[in-house]
């Protein structure tokens, strides 16, 4: 029997699922909430009151906590060690993952890597700030952790422009990320083009709704199954490969110019999938782990 841990949030859909599916799959499984790890480094050991992850063959991490925050960088250094002092697999890779729960960090590695995206600037000037959304006419302003548009403001270019940056910089910002805000070619929807083992699994869409700018399902998204043009699995390919996954899902939105990327996922997504298109994202997760363990 291969003992697996699942690293994620007690309670939190995905992460219960995964933890159910190694158990069902192994006999054995684990879920870990990062918060509640000890790393002694005397002891050489990383646990918490339940489990010695130093005892696993194996560890998935879906979440490494409810929400994006710099906290999380250093939950993500604990299980580095784990991989370097004990060589245990874990999927991802701890490093990799940590390049992406920055925004900024991912934007620079997607740009470096030639992908298109919306125009975007980074400043912590208030006036280049206001200039910027006077160019763009309209501006999401996106905090560097956050996930399903959590704490992004949209910003027009009116009277109150200046108010509105210095009240998302004093939001704790400031440093700002501002974004274009864009057309989508082919209806209010945005696309999520799924991976494992960096190889294209399916594509759902979410579609939003007019009562809210973005179409994240907390503001009332919903998904859909979506067959993208090869176009777009091709972008979505060539931005997941930058980041070396095992598990991840690009956010892809087509335009009039083309197919642009709004970011590639630390931890990907399982409900849409299976809302979408019925797959068990989960189970083929798993499948994989061990098969890369050997198991």
């Amino acid at each position: 029997m291969k003992k697996i841990a699942v690293i994620g949030v007690p309670g939190g859909w995905s992460s219960k699922l995964l933890a159910d599916t190694v158990r069902e799959k192994t006999g054995f499984s684990a879920l870990v909430d990062p918060g509640t790890l000890v790393m002694d480094l005397s002891a050489e050991r990383v646990c918490n009151a339940e489990v010695d992850l130093t005892e696993m063959d194996a560890i998935i991490v879906k979440k490494v906590g409810p929400y994006y925050s710099p906290n999380l960088l250093d939950r993500l250094e604990m299980l580095y060690y784990l991989s370097t002092r004990y060589g245990i697999p874990i999927f991802s890779d701890p490093l990799k993952i940590i390049r992406m729960l920055d925004r900024l960090a991912c934007t620079v590695t997607l740009r470096a890597g030639a992908i298109p995206m919306p125009d975007t600037v980074i400043t912590e000037d208030v006036d280049e700030a206001v200039a910027t959304v006077e160019r763009f006419a309209s501006a999401i302003f996106k905090p560097l952790y956050t996930s399903k548009a959590r704490g992004m403001r949209v910003v027009t270019a009116n009277g109150s422009t200046e108010a509105e940056v210095r009240a998302f910089k004093d939001e704790g910002n400031p440093v700002m990320y501002i974004q274009r805000m864009i057309s989508h070619a082919d209806g209010f929807q945005d696309l999520g083009v799924a991976f494992l083992g960096g190889e294209y699994l399916a594509t759902y869409a979410r579609a939003g709704n007019a009562d809210s700018w973005n179409t994240t399902t907390r503001s009332g998204g919903k998904y859909r199954a979506h067959e993208p043009g090869a176009e777009v699995i091709a972008l979505a390919q060539k931005a997941q490969d930058l980041f070396g996954l095992d598990f991840t899902c690009v956010d892809v939105v087509v335009t009039d110019q083309g197919p642009q990327v709004f970011e590639v996922s630390a931890f990907g997504g399982f409900r849409g999938l299976l809302d979408a298109n019925g797959i068990d994202a989960a189970g083929l997760y798993v499948d994989y782990v061990l098969r890369r363990i050997g198991a």
